[in-house]
């Protein structure tokens, strides 16, 4: 694109004021800002027009998991089947890592946090070694796909490269950059954060599978074979990756996904909840919930929705493709966005002032024939760090993996 036609393009959108600082930008910054512009996504100002209304949910029924005790009793053949597929080539391993760990107070990739004691143990690290156990069991090393975003793929890349991929091989291992979205004021103007750089910020974690088509990483998993494809967030240390059991249990069931739950603490427990909506498989957050579902309970006294949501989740490839095909709901969120001012200063607001573009996990699972909840323990599988201090940080992560003997 050249100044005419991003000029031109502006003008369409009432957008003028992303070259507003054009000539003071340097040929570099031009060239770059121009790249942007380009890559804008215009249909979501489109959404913004739309008249803003409280979500209805449809009909709300719990969701039976696949608990441990039958688990354990079906182990021998979900595993079989599990390492089966892994074995065949048919499994990968994608990890969501575009955030950086600025709540940790850690301006760099989340995944590069350091989380031993005595030791270097990065986050990154621990993934790797969770997933290298599960491909030297099965003796065949597993596709693992990293989501990153613009702002922390060459920190993540370089990251790798300077610890030798932690011993996993390097031809296994792809880095794709997640789509990024405009932000824009309550108006619906696109902000900027800089003379020559847009406000941007990743499309949110339901992106993962479209930006792995975008980047030409998708066809790479299909020449290898992969059809079930185990996507897991960077935040928990703990989580077993491409798990045996897990994706023979899903197999097995005749499921075409599955989501690892832990059972609440509490009914009021923050997390979101797997149920059903409207006969479908369906994510419902922990706000949204209404007092009776909170404390609704079985003939055997557990709760009725019962099983939160971990953010590893297996999903087979034919039904990703059919989503992409229907295409996924995008949501307008509220945040708290730097921009410049009309003085051209950048300012950092303690209020939401505008608004981001997000497509989530939790709607590509409601638009699924079915989901799997699979339980999982959570003192061996749930160690989430998002917190500095308290509930899920970094110290009761460190507590968590020290109980289930990993050095630190």
């Amino acid at each position: 694109m050249n100044y005419v036609e991003a000029l031109n393009v502006t003008k369409k959108y009432n957008q003028e004021q992303l070259l507003k600082y054009y000539d003071r930008l340097s040929e570099i910054e031009k060239v770059e800002l121009l790249r942007q512009i380009a890559n804008i996504d215009w249909s979501l100002l489109a959404i913004l027009k739309k008249e803003k209304r409280e979500h209805q949910r449809g009909v709300l029924e719990p969701l039976d998991a696949i608990e441990t005790q039958e688990i354990q009793q079906k182990k021998d053949i979900f595993y079989q089947t599990g390492m089966k597929a892994i074995q065949e080539g048919k499994v990968a391993a994608v990890l969501l890592a575009g955030g950086q760990g600025t709540r940790l107070g850690f301006d760099k990739p989340k995944g590069m946090l350091n989380v031993g004691e005595t030791k270097e143990l990065f986050l990154f690290e621990q993934l790797i070694n969770n997933v290298t156990e599960v491909a030297k069991a099965a003796d065949t090393w597993i596709p693992f796909y990293i989501m990153t975003s613009e702002k922390n793929q060459t920190d993540t890349i370089n990251f790798f490269e300077e610890n030798h991929y932690f011993g996993y091989p390097k031809e296994y291992i792809k880095f794709f950059m997640q789509e990024m979205a405009p932000s824009v004021d309550y108006n619906g103007k696109i902000l900027l954060e800089g003379y020559g750089r847009i406000s941007l910020s990743p499309n949110g974690n339901g992106g993962w599978f479209s930006s792995m088509k975008k980047s030409g990483v998708l066809e790479d998993a299909k020449h290898r074979g992969v059809i079930w494809f185990n996507i897991f967030s960077v935040d928990n240390v703990l989580q077993k990756i491409a798990d045996p059991l897990f994706i023979g249990a899903t197999i097995e069931n005749g499921n075409v996904s599955g989501a690892k739950v832990v059972k609440k603490v509490e009914p009021e427990e923050r997390v979101g909840v797997l149920c059903k909506e409207d006969g479908k498989p369906a994510i419902v957050e922990y706000y949204e919930m209404t007092n009776e579902m909170l404390t609704a309970k079985k003939e055997n006294g557990d709760l009725q929705y019962s099983f939160g949501v971990t953010l590893n989740y297996l999903f087979h490839l034919d039904q990703l493709e059919d989503i992409l095909n229907d295409e996924m709901p995008t949501h307008v969120v509220e945040k708290k966005i730097p921009y410049l001012n009309e003085q051209g200063n950048l300012i950092k607001p303690d209020q939401p002032n505008g608004y981001k573009f997000e497509q989530l996990v939790l709607d590509m699972i409601h638009m699924l024939d079915n989901c799997l909840p699979y339980e999982v323990i959570r003192k061996e599988e749930f160690a989430p760090i998002k917190n500095r201090t308290g509930v899920d940080s970094l110290e009761s992560a460190r507590l968590l993996m020290k109980e289930n003997g990993i050095p630190l």
